[in-house]
């Protein structure tokens, strides 16, 4: 008696699930030994930033926020399968997404070109600003593609539980970037001066 074909879709999905959970919390520990790196440095040294961070800063921290708003309600959208309005928030999140990432860049140009703080500098408590909004861009790299995957999903007409697992990695995954940006901004602010 020949077997029926059965659907392992669900069951192939739960170790990228996992592998998922272990690339962001290993990154989570990653951003945490680089602010470690920093109190460490600018501690023994007496290295205090002794910098005001570039307004664009906080224009792209209101970028990234309001993208996990819209990355949110495509979740919510392909949950209630309204794919038109998926589509939509994942434009939206896509373009605030790379809006955040042009600001952070014009930041640096702030920095260096305005500011007169480069990567390197005899004050490296200042290069830290670069690490960490530099390691903080390729993650915001990796979320843009998996928005993108999630975007394309849409147009090809992905099974639904194929389309609701991107669609929960990448929103997974951008909240994760999001609240590391906001800890990040919030850690140099705190250490301006």
């Amino acid at each position: 008696m020949a077997q029926l074909p059965q659907d392992n879709t669900k069951l192939n999905l739960a170790p990228k699930r996992f592998n998922m959970w272990i690339f962001i919390f290993t990154s989570f520990m990653f951003f945490a030994a680089l602010t470690s790196a920093f109190i460490v440095y600018s501690g023994s040294k007496g290295h205090a930033l002794n910098v005001i961070l570039p307004k664009a800063f906080m224009f792209s921290t209101a970028a990234i926020i309001l993208s996990s708003s819209t990355v949110y309600m495509a979740t919510q959208a392909a949950k209630g399968l309204q794919f038109a309005k998926q589509r939509l928030y994942l434009w939206l999140t896509l373009a605030l997404g790379i809006i955040f990432f042009v600001i952070q860049i014009y930041g640096w140009y702030v920095l260096a070109f305005r500011m007169n703080v480069y990567f390197i500098n005899p004050n490296a408590s200042q290069s830290f600003i670069y690490v960490f909004s530099g390691m903080h861009l390729l993650h915001i790299l990796a979320g843009l593609v998996l928005i993108i995957v999630s975007l394309v999903g849409t147009y090809r007409k992905t099974p639904q539980v194929i389309n609701l697992f991107r669609m929960e990695m990448g929103s997974i995954f951008w909240h994760f970037v999001d609240i590391i940006w906001i800890y990040l901004y919030v850690f140099l602010l705190l250490n301006q001066n």
